[in-house]
């Protein structure tokens, strides 16, 4: 295993990468890509092609060494998602677990929780889930009613969850639950790390227009938590949520918009010499790709850039889908990738905090512009 701080400038990391995902695809060892939710059909080949990258040190790539990682920088791993996005093989297992729990466990973790959980994660031996949004508290993340209540060394949670990608599949989750019913509801919310195989835990999957069942509701009856699967402090679970949600939103980053360009190249095809209508919305299309390439590669990672981001590459999906569906006719109605693409596009306008929402931040935070009458 190769899990020791490499001194490998960006460009050679590149290269070995490179060289890497080559071999893997040609020896089928790859996952092809999925996007940000894995599909339980593919759990067995994403979690094999996790541990085979795990193994060859292209996990956790700039985690430190010590807890498995690489020990190399973010730019590292940026050339890792861009690479995987060039090859069409998936990037990590899941989302939830590597970017998001991952991420979290890493920023705002105690040194126990970090070795419990950062190694098992890259290596897939761990699976996770994001138990963020209720039933009543979608978009409006701050006024969810799930209780965690202290009785001695453990927490008592109640509440339902729901749209919970990987629930079904996942040993822990992310979890938000309200500590403190007193405080403003904002300040009353505390971050946990919740063992799925706990009493009171019951998940139920959820099926979708798809016929797939990616998202479940999960419902949470006097769960016996321990005390020490707080992450962060007692009633700051809001701030280290927002981290993860802006860890969630520009996810999408350089390697997204690769995929997408990709996508835009196949409609540019697509579209026929003499369909002077579908040539002018391609046109369109790749113009807005080309914008949201331009302000990744400018302004990736600064602040207030995430929900820009995020926002354009929804839409823009949801836009490119509909023009595939026309170019591709009535057989867009039947069965195949395109109906797939447009049977779920919706579902990305919604998941990661919808397109209202990230106008919202953008108005709001970005732009300064006076907040949205309540009620």
């Amino acid at each position: 295993m190769v899990h020791v701080t490499d001194p490998l400038t960006v460009d050679a990391f590149r290269d070995r990468t490179r060289a890497f995902l080559a071999d893997a695809v040609a020896d089928g060892v790859a996952c092809p890509a999925f996007g940000a939710i894995l599909p339980p059909a593919m759990l067995e080949p994403a979690v094999a092609w996790q541990r085979h990258c795990y193994e060859h040190g292209f996990a956790g790539i700039h985690w430190p060494a010590e807890h498995g990682g690489r020990g190399l920088t973010r730019a590292h791993t940026v050339v890792w998602y861009e690479e995987c996005a060039r090859a069409a093989v998936a990037p990590y297992v899941n989302l939830q677990g590597i970017v998001l729990a991952g991420e979290a466990v890493l920023r705002s973790g105690t040194d126990a929780q970090r070795h419990q959980f950062l190694r098992p994660t890259i290596s897939a031996e761990i699976l996770w889930c994001q138990l963020f949004s209720e039933p009543g508290a979608g978009s409006d993340l701050a006024g969810l009613e799930t209780t965690a209540d202290l009785d001695g060394d453990r927490y008592v949670v109640n509440g339902q969850k729901v749209w919970t990608s990987n629930g079904d599949l996942a040993h822990f989750g992310i979890l938000m639950a309200r500590t403190d019913r007193e405080l403003p509801k904002h300040k009353g919310i505390s971050f946990f790390l919740l063992d799925m195989s706990l009493p009171g835990v019951e998940v139920r999957p959820l099926r979708q227009m798809t016929g797939d069942a990616e998202f479940c509701e999960v419902f949470l009856t006097d769960v016996p938590m321990p005390a020490d699967a707080l992450l962060g402090p007692v009633n700051g679970g809001w701030g280290v949520a927002m981290e993860v949600l802006q860890d969630e939103r520009g996810s999408v980053g350089q390697a997204g918009v690769i995929d997408l360009e990709r996508r835009l190249e196949r409609l540019r095809r697509r579209a026929g010499a003499d369909d002077l209508v579908a040539r002018d919305q391609v046109a369109r299309l790749l113009a807005r790709g080309g914008a949201l390439r331009a302000l990744m590669l400018r302004r990736a990672g600064q602040a207030g850039v995430a929900p820009v981001t995020k926002l354009a590459r929804s839409e823009l999906d949801f836009s490119a889908v509909l023009v595939e569906t026309a170019l591709v006719g009535a057989a867009a109605m039947l069965h195949g990738d395109t109906t797939e693409r447009l049977l779920s596009s919706p579902g990305m306008r919604i998941a990661g905090g919808t397109s209202e929402i990230q106008r919202n931040i953008i108005g709001e935070r970005v732009l300064g512009l006076p907040r949205e009458p309540a009620g």
